[in-house]
């Protein structure tokens, strides 16, 4: 060992100590115990069998632990295929039992178990990671001055709060980490693993995991393809399968005094219980009981949900400084005292002249969301998003390094069964497997890619045409509403207007999603992908294009399109030669977008947490309620586990694709429009903190176990991140240039306003900005369509001569009425190049973090290197330990030979 370092290791810690994957530690008196003391067991040894035949998850002689059930109907006719099936499954060693349900005699529940010799035949085909030996930790040695700031360090830390939001590992000893090197598993080598007891040294998502793999690769039919359960389910043989819970997740007792019964006790306690919202996730212990794959989905939630706050509370500080500033804001200033200008009518004939000081509150309400401090956060947005991104790439190198994920690779993966009987005649070699497997020919795929993607082009169609049946309700209804009855509708009619136009976008949006679902599974079936992977990217794929396109279309159109193409008083731009293109209000349309925003996140972030929580609780109610009525309250109470288990609701069919993608469209909101909306990522940790614990409280209360699979990343939604954070910087750099006034104020107190020419853009250099932003136009040039109802002599007594609209246009009276003037070709080459300029910065910046920022932390580079150099070393030595036993063995006996090694 190198001088430097100093080695802290504890050998009789590493032999006498219990595994982390010990069921043990969770309830005193289990039957797999690995304590060594002998009378203990001798005493509790026979109470211990007649509790788990209680507990419901042994089988009848309360010995063997069920690792996976088996649900299916006696009045199914799939009857030979399920004895040939479990005639199979007993000869690869799986012992089985079968026990009817309680409450409907034809429903039979098949009970597996692995014997250790199954398991660890298995486990090493696997190549699943065991823990061999302690971990060996050390610490680099400091110059005494650096021990001194440490110890004074530590003495200040001293009079803070211990951690609050850390979870106390002292209270809960399950929650300690694995400080074990771990090594696929070996027959050969076991002498080298820390076994306790045979029955705990694999834990219950191993085992379920393993009984899995073997249900995959047995035959329930002859021929070649007649193969693994996932066929069985298919074919309706079997009606479920799943592994158990460990036990109920409620008990009488406190944690804190009593331990935790089970390990879904323990995460409910600590993980899914609204009482511990603000601490950390134990995610190791999510690892240890759902498997790698939604323990990286819960990681990687809860490091989007930290990374939010910074997000947050920068943007709540720009929504701040709009408020402190609001007084002193020139333009909100001139809105609100311009009582003496008189602007256009927004709409045809029913719409009224009205004074520019109406919108006054409109006008400080968008100053709120566009001041100074605008760009500043689209650039900080667009700059965390690629931080976001590349930090996580590094977390998760931690978390694939502590979960033995880094050698991991996927096996070779099962063709589909739809795949398999659509091209079984056309057969090539496998340059993996070696075998002959169906092949599909390059036409045939490339004509199913064509027509899939005529289906993703008209499903696009479909929303933009939703988006133009919205635009024509809002063309037709700003005059409905103008000339409503009540006062406070007709005062407000364009914010009536956009208010019902978005809760009816969202209603629209809801229904669409349930055809898109429809849609992208009958596309994904046509293309037929030869595997799952392949055909769950395929399918991701188009339902995130789908619900992002419906979701954004509206917003995309608000932002960039409403008020742009409209004409002007006297020369409109109609639809179809009838309807009039909606303008913004005098205000502008910034105020249309963040309530677009708004109400869409708010919405959609209520409706989704309804429907994961509140659908799964009110069906498990309803079953809960049917079986009380039927069997009695302290029947149900008896019910085994499995019962218990089979009566909760099976997981998404699509996995955590529904969570993940609830995530992603957030994201999308989160980054694409901040500039109009810097609360969004405030809405997004609020809803995030909140989601976290439903879906927990999901997995651990609502839902069957799921089978524990392993994964080293998010997949396919690492890509669409990236993505979304390409076109954020896009749009936000749009929205700051043409959707806000930010460019033609700059504009204006540059070249125009009374510092025109010194350099200056404060508040007192934007004096006269609103008149220099309207045009003038003569009221005798209303086309007669246009004409309002009203003269406007309620404003001076006379009726009006000229009325004002935001544009750049000269006077009337001018030689070219009514043409653009050079402030308007000046705002709009300002425009155009602070879209080039705020585009290449932002996007140098992100390549300079992204290249300047490593995917891998070099102290966990070290960590491995150093973990890889001492497992050599101690493979070495409990080889050569192993040597030197048998060689004094056979002294002992009187067979020692010449020239022994060593």
């Amino acid at each position: 060992v190198a001088k430097d370092v100093n080695i802290f290791f504890d050998e009789l810690e590493g032999v006498n100590s219990p595994s982390k994957d010990d069921d043990s530690l969770l309830h005193h008196g289990n039957l797999t115990s690995t304590s060594d003391d002998a009378s203990r067991l001798e005493v509790v040894g026979e109470e211990v069998p007649d509790k788990n035949k209680a507990n419901g998850l042994y089988f009848r002689d309360g010995k063997c632990r069920i690792d996976y059930i088996l649900v299916y109907r006696k009045s199914n006719t799939q009857t030979e295929k399920r004895e040939i099936f479990e005639r199979n499954i007993r000869a690869e060693g799986l012992q089985m039992e079968k026990e009817s349900s309680l409450t409907n005699s034809d429903i039979i529940f098949v009970k597996l178990h692995a014997p250790w010799e199954v398991l660890g035949k298995y486990a090493e085909l696997m190549n699943v990671r065991m823990p061999f030996r302690r971990k060996i930790y050390y610490l680099h040695r400091r110059y005494k001055f650096m021990n001194r700031i440490e110890k004074q360090i530590s003495r200040f830390r001293g009079w803070l709060p211990r951690k609050p939001m850390k979870l106390d590992k002292e209270t809960l000893p399950d929650l300690e980490e694995n400080d074990c090197y771990t090594a696929p598993f070996s027959q050969q080598r076991i002498h080298h693993f820390i076994i306790h007891n045979k029955d705990t040294f694999f834990n219950n998502a191993t085992r379920s995991r393993i009984v899995h793999h073997i249900l995959q690769r047995v035959k329930y039919e002859e021929g070649k393809n007649k193969i693994g359960l996932n066929r069985l389910l298919s074919n309706g043989s079997y009606e479920a399968a799943f592994p158990l819970h460990e036990g109920s997740y409620r008990s009488k007792n406190s944690i804190r005094t009593h331990g935790a019964e089970n390990h879904r006790h323990l995460l409910y306690e600590c993980w899914a219980s609204w009482g511990v919202w603000y601490k950390y996730q134990p995610l190791d212990l999510v690892r240890r009981y759902f498997g790698e794959k939604i323990g990286l989905y819960f990681a990687w939630l809860g490091w989007y949900t930290g990374m939010l706050f910074p997000a947050a509370f920068i943007g709540l500080f720009v929504f701040l400084y709009g408020v402190t500033t609001l007084n002193h804001c020139q333009v909100s200033k001139e809105v609100c005292q311009a009582t003496d200008i008189i602007m256009c009518p927004i709409c045809d004939k029913y719409c009224p002249f009205m004074r520019l000081s109406d919108s006054c509150v409109y006008a400080k309400v968008t100053h709120l969301f566009d001041n100074g401090a605008t760009v500043f956060f689209a650039v900080f947005m667009a700059v965390w998003a690629t931080v976001f991104l590349e930090f996580w790439k590094r977390r998760r190198a931690v978390i694939a390094y502590d979960w033995d994920l880094i050698d991991w690779e996927e096996e070779e993966e099962e063709i589909r069964p739809q795949f398999e009987a659509k091209y079984s005649k056309k057969e090539r070699m496998n340059p993996i497997s070696g075998k002959p497997e169906p092949y599909q020919a390059f036409a045939d795929k490339c004509s199913r890619l064509i027509v899939s993607a005529s289906g993703i082009f008209f499903m696009i169609c479909v929303v933009i045409a939703a988006v133009f049946g919205i635009v024509i309700y809002r063309v037709v209804t700003v005059s409905t509403f103008a000339a409503f009855k009540w006062a406070l509708i007709r005062n407000n009619s364009q914010v009536a207007t956009t208010g019902t136009a978005v809760c009816i976008n969202f209603c629209i949006i809801m229904l669409l999603n349930v055809l898109y679902e429809k849609v992208a599974l009958f596309l994904t079936n046509l293309e037929q992908p030869r595997t799952e992977s392949e055909w769950e990217n395929s399918f991701t794929l188009k339902m995130f294009l789908f619900q992002f396109v419906n979701l954004n279309s509206s917003t995309f159109y608000i932002a960039f399109f409403l008020g742009r193409f409209t004409g002007h008083p006297g020369a409109y731009l109609r639809l179809i030669n009838r309807w009039r293109l909606e303008e913004c209000h005098p205000s502008g349309c910034l105020i249309d977008l963040c309530m677009q925003m708004g109400i869409i996140m708010v919405l959609k972030q209520t409706w989704n947490n309804f429907m994961e929580l509140g659908y799964p609780l009110i069906q498990n109610w309803w079953t809960r309620r049917k079986l009380r009525q039927e069997y009695g309250t302290q029947r149900k109470t008896s019910f085994p586990q499995w019962e218990k288990d089979y009566n909760l609701q099976p997981m998404n069919a699509y996995g955590l694709f529904d969570e993940y993608l609830e995530m992603i469209l957030q994201f999308g909101f989160t980054t694409i429009f901040v500039a109009a909306f810097p609360l969004a990522p405030l809405l997004a940790l609020l809803n995030n903190i909140i989601e976290i614990r439903l879906d927990a409280y999901k997995f651990v209360t609502q839902w069957r176990r799921p089978l524990a699979s392993r994964a080293k990343d998010i997949g396919i939604w690492y890509g669409i991140l990236e993505g979304i954070g390409i076109l954020s910087v896009i749009t936000n750099a749009f929205v700051i240039a043409v959707t806000s006034d930010f460019i033609p104020r700059l504009v204006y107190a540059y070249k125009y306003g009374p510092c025109a020419g010194q350099g200056e853009a404060g508040q007192k250099c934007m004096v006269g900005y609103v008149n220099a932003s309207l045009s003038v136009f003569l009221v005798s040039d209303f086309e007669n369509r246009s004409e309002p109802t009203s003269n406007g002599s309620e404003f001076s007594g006379s009726p009006l001569k000229y009325c004002r609209y935001r544009d750049y246009r000269d006077p009337p009276h001018s030689p070219v009425p009514y043409g653009y003037t050079l402030q308007f070709w000046h705002v709009l080459a300002a425009r155009l190049a602070f879209i080039i300029v705020f585009e290449h910065l932002v996007f140098c910046i992100k390549h300079l973090i992204s290249y300047l920022i490593p995917d891998l932390p070099k102290d966990l580079r070290d960590r491995m290197r150093r973990e890889k150099y001492l497992i050599q070393e101690m493979m070495y030595e409990a080889e050569l330990e192993r040597l030197q036993k048998e060689r004094k063995e056979r002294k002992k006996n009187g067979k020692s030979y010449h020239n022994e090694w060593p």
